[in-house]
This record gives structure tokens, C-alpha cells and sequence, in this order.
């Protein structure tokens, strides 16, 4: 039986394909274990460090966004890495290559790497899972905005990562859950294998290390998205954090004006 694809899919796929059209001004540095790590860096200023999503990577993601271009209009330099596995950067196949929060140490080599004092964070879906994690390592991060994001990353049991990583790792066959994710993880050509080690070895933060983290936090989510969660609840264990609604889907906010809007207005607050 065929799949019909949801207006949100195609509406994303077309975002994406025309990000690809942009694939210009990529760096590269060696991380930590050897694994080289792509990245996009833009415009002057303080700078701001974006984190995609599952399956999508950092140009797919962000490249042709509304939030990158008002971020650098607005005098901030835009700092964009592909998570090992994703994008332009090395893609081992070795599970070890992806155990022991190895991203969260990528992002922080990338930053001593670019000799960067402090700087803010935005992570979308997955990223803001893996920016979660490295709130608890990095003292630099100044600010960080949780995107696409409820409370239910911090139970290691999370349904959603076990029947994603089962899925991509050919354990279980699609089902109404993961099929779209699937059906895009097709389209861009993304290898299976690895989509299941980055579930399977997913970087951990306990509700416990959310209460700790100190610096001025924004949980932002669409209106009609409640995939990973309800975003209120991860704003109630952020002590210093507010939350923003937008027009939305899961798949359609991250590149939409009201999502940029709200995230420039707090990250230029005093």
C-alpha cells in the first residue's frame, strides 16, 4: 500500500531541497577521536550556536532559515555544525563512534576550536536534547533556547527514542509512529545505521540536571506540536526560563518568522 505523505512532510522536504541548493562556505576541524566535524560560520558579533534536528543537519536544518538570516541582520555571528553522523561531517558506522555523549564533546572542541569565550545555544528536536546535555558540561553557554521539546527526553525509557532507534537500526518495522520519519530519512538519502546509533546512544540529562541549570532559558514550541512532549513541563523544571508559543507543527516551526521572531526578541534582551 503506498504512504501518502502528510502536508507538513512535503512542505518540509521542499524547505530542505532548497536549502541544499546553498551548500557554500563549509569549514571543517577534527574533533576530539579523530572524526571530522562540518560546520558554517557567519556574520560578526556574539556568537550563536544552532543545533538541528534527527536526520535533518545543519544546513537542511537552518541554512535557509528565517532564524539565521535575522540572526545575522541583527549582528550576531551564526555558528552551524553538522552532528557527527549527519551532513558533511564524517559518518563512521561503529557504534562507538557515538557512545559516551561524543557530540556534546564535538560542539565544545568546535568552540575551542574557534577560540570562542562564551556564546548562546539554540537546539531544535533532537539538537535540543543534545544542547540539554551540554548545558551540563559547558560554562560557556550564556543563554539556550529549547525548540520542538517536552519533558519526556529526560526518562531514558522514552518510548519515542526506542522505537526510532529500533526502527532505524532494523530491529522492528515502521509503524504510524515512525513511518514519516522514515519516509524522510528516505528521501535524504541518510544512512539507517547510524540514525539508530544516534537513538540508541542518545546523550542523557536527568530531570535533577535541568533544575541546575542557571542561565536564562526559552522553551519554544508550535501550537500543534506535542510530539516530544508538552513544552510546559520542561519550562517548569528550567528555574530561569520562560515559554513561547508559535503557529506551528513539529515539522514546519523551526522555519517559520514567529519562531525566529520570539528567540531574536529574547536573546537580544538585557
Amino acid at each position: 500500500m503506498k504512504i501518502r505523505l502528510s502536508t507538513s512532510i512535503i512542505l518540509l522536504l521542499l524547505f530542505v531541497f532548497s536549502c541544499k541548493e546553498k551548500d557554500n562556505g563549509i569549514n571543517y576541524f577534527t574533533s576530539f577521536d579523530g572524526v571530522r566535524i562540518a560546520y558554517t560560520d557567519d556574520g560578526d558579533g556574539a556568537p550563536v550556536m544552532l543545533i538541528h534536528g534527527f536526520i535533518l543537519d545543519g544546513i537542511t536544518n537552518w541554512g535557509n532559515s528565517a532564524l539565521k538570516k535575522q540572526l545575522i541582520n541583527e549582528g550576531y555571528r551564526v555558528i552551524i555544525p553538522d552532528l557527527r553522523g549527519n551532513g558533511l561531517s564524517d559518518r563512521p558506522t561503529d557504534e562507538d563512534a557515538y557512545k559516551n555523549d561524543a557530540e556534546v564533546k564535538d560542539l565544545i572542541a568546535l568552540m575551542d576550536h574557534l577560540e570562542v569565550e562564551n556564546y548562546r545555544a539554540v537546539g531544535y528536536s533532537r539538537g535540543a536534547i543534545v544542547l540539554a546535555n551540554l548545558l551540563t558540561e559547558e560554562d560557556r553557554v550564556t543563554m539556550a533556547v529549547f525548540g520542538g521539546m517536552g519533558i519526556h527526553f529526560t526518562d531514558p525509557n522514552w518510548y519515542r527514542r526506542i522505537e526510532f532507534g529500533n526502527v532505524f537500526s532494523g530491529r522492528a518495522e515502521p509503524n504510524e509512529l515512525t513511518q514519516g520519519a522514515v519516509d524522510i530519512a528516505k528521501d535524504l538519502e541518510v544512512n539507517f545505521k547510524i540514525m539508530g546509533h544516534l537513538q540508541d546512544y542518545q546523550p542523557e540529562t536527568s530531570v535533577e540536571e535541568l533544575n541546575e541549570i542557571k542561565i536564562k532559558t526559552l522553551v519554544i514550541c508550535g501550537d500543534e506540536d506535542l510530539d516530544n512532549g508538552n513544552p510546559g513541563d520542561l519550562q517548569e523544571q528550567l528555574p530561569n526560563s520562560r515559554l513561547s508559543i508559535v503557529s506551528g507543527t513539529h515539522m514546519s516551526t523551526f522555519s517559520s518568522v514567529g519562531f525566529a521572531e520570539s528567540i531574536i526578541d529574547f536573546l537580544n534582551e538585557k
